[in-house]
């Protein structure tokens, strides 16, 4: 397969997937764009892998990473919801629905929100989520038990600290 294929079949998988890590459709392309240039300088090595697809989606993730340690990713999207008294369902509630899910992840340190984003974004299973990050299976797991206590606010991550 060449580096036009793979694009061509993997662009916009990796680009979706992008802009789920960085909940910015923006800062999402030039992710992509920049994972894309280093698989293009680096192809025969990306090909040679047992998956590309793997290796490029590892190396999203850690340019997802790398990037919000930079000082200039730590802006925050405001809260854009309205509020309305309609009792007919409203088709921007499933809007709304998933730009809570974006606050709600951005609030996530950068390995937890990851964590969270392979596992129910991408589906991946502990093991390919801990492959694509360089981690554990058991590092992969605790972070995404915290990571889902902290979503569901301070009494869940009070119970968790109490059980350990």
């Amino acid at each position: 397969m060449s580096f036009e294929e793979f694009v061509a079949v993997h662009g916009r998988s990796l680009v979706r997937l992008a802009v789920v890590l960085s909940g910015d459709r923006q800062v999402a392309e030039d992710l992509a764009q920049t994972v894309l240039a280093d698989v293009y300088r680096h192809w025969k090595r990306v090909r040679a892998a047992a998956d590309p697809e793997a290796c490029v989606r590892r190396m999203l993730v850690n340019a997802h990473l790398s990037w919000r340690r930079r000082r200039w990713t730590t802006e925050r999207p405001t809260d854009l919801r309205h509020e309305t008294g309609a009792t007919v369902p409203d088709p921007a509630d499933a809007i709304a629905a998933r730009d809570q899910t974006r606050m709600l992840l951005s609030r996530l340190a950068p390995r937890a929100r990851t964590v969270l984003v392979l596992r129910y974004y991408a589906d991946l299973d502990d093991a390919a989520i801990a492959a694509a990050m360089g981690v554990s299976e058991s590092s992969v797991r605790a972070t995404a038990s915290r990571a889902l206590a902290s979503l569901r606010g301070p009494a869940a991550i009070d119970a968790q600290r109490e059980t350990l």
